[in-house]
């Protein structure tokens, strides 16, 4: 939610006299946003926030990341186990279209790899330690598909449209101004389809999502599906919470990943977050230290009772 925005709670008597195509059979309340809420275009905010750096001087350059080099120091505890510290001091980049790589020296690196977090975490060591060292603990970000539909109702909601969340996790809002929608549900664990590509599974949208809306939206029963599409989450296994701050063996390593579905939602605060580390050291406007990596370590993790 964000900041300031005003929450209404309201009734199925109110709710069906504010949105009569919804059925409220068994709603005991619903939440209506009344301000500062809303939805944008993903793309369209990406492209906005990467102009901007570019046009402050920032140099965007594609690659992928294959490895790292760096120095290690050792120390030991009090216990006398030792203990490998690494600082990053150049990461190999192999360019698009090319086989060659090349080392880029960098002072820090920020692992913001969504989906891939956890195949970068591996490149400097993280998850491949000895059990009983922090080493052994991985970053449990994984991918994990995800499904939207693009669907037509000529007789569906019309401009008070809200995006509406159901409480079977099936979620819609309108698109555009010509009776379309987009929607989708995420699935149970054991439903959890394959990601090693990106197609759609037209059949679950069937099976399994249009039951839903047309249930909580009964004029949704002749909607027509027009196009759809397949992407990845960075799915965080352990709480499905971000991952934010650097490792504790590799201080140069930071962490901007995992957040399961909201990471777009975050974005800009988490950039700012991330920012104020390095060149403070220390979080100065919202204090995320409980989403650093060392929770995964002390078994901290953040629940939230609602995620959608």
């Amino acid at each position: 939610m964000e900041q300031g925005a005003k929450v209404a709670l309201l009734s199925p008597e109110q709710l069906k006299k504010k949105f009569p195509w919804i059925n409220t059979q068994d709603v005991a309340l619903a939440s209506y946003g009344l301000e500062n809420e809303g939805w944008f275009d993903p793309w369209l905010l990406l492209s906005a926030l990467r102009r901007k750096a570019l046009s402050m001087g920032v140099l965007h350059c594609h690659g992928e990341v294959t490895g790292f080099n760096y120095v290690t120091q050792e120390m030991v505890t009090s216990d006398g186990d030792p203990v490998n510290f690494r600082r990053i001091h150049e990461v190999i980049v192999q360019a698009q279209n090319s086989l060659e790589t090349q080392p880029v020296e960098c002072m820090a690196v920020v692992n913001a790899a969504g989906a891939w977090s956890s195949k970068v975490a591996e490149m400097i060591g993280i998850g491949c330690g000895s059990p009983g060292t922090f080493q052994e603990f991985k970053l449990p970000v994984e991918p994990r598909k995800r499904y939207i539909y693009m669907f037509h109702c000529p007789n569906g909601p019309g401009l008070d449209c809200p995006l509406l969340i159901d409480s079977s996790g099936a979620y819609f809002r309108r698109e555009g101004l010509g009776g379309n929608y987009i929607g989708g549900l995420s699935p149970l664990e054991e439903e959890e389809p394959d990601h090693s590509n990106l197609d759609v599974d037209h059949e679950y949208f069937q099976q399994k999502v249009w039951p839903l809306l047309a249930y909580r939206v009964p004029v949704f029963e002749s909607l027509k599906v027009k196009s759809s599409w397949a992407g990845y989450y960075d799915y965080n296994t352990y709480d499905q919470n971000g991952v934010i701050g650097t490792h504790p063996l590799v201080p140069n390593f930071y962490f901007a990943c995992g957040f399961s579905g909201h990471g777009l939602q975050q974005a800009p605060a988490v950039g700012r977050a991330v920012a104020e580390l390095l060149h403070n050291g220390q979080f100065t406007t919202l204090d995320l230290t409980s989403f650093d990596f060392q929770r995964f370590i002390f078994q901290q993790p953040i629940l939230e009772r609602n995620i959608v």
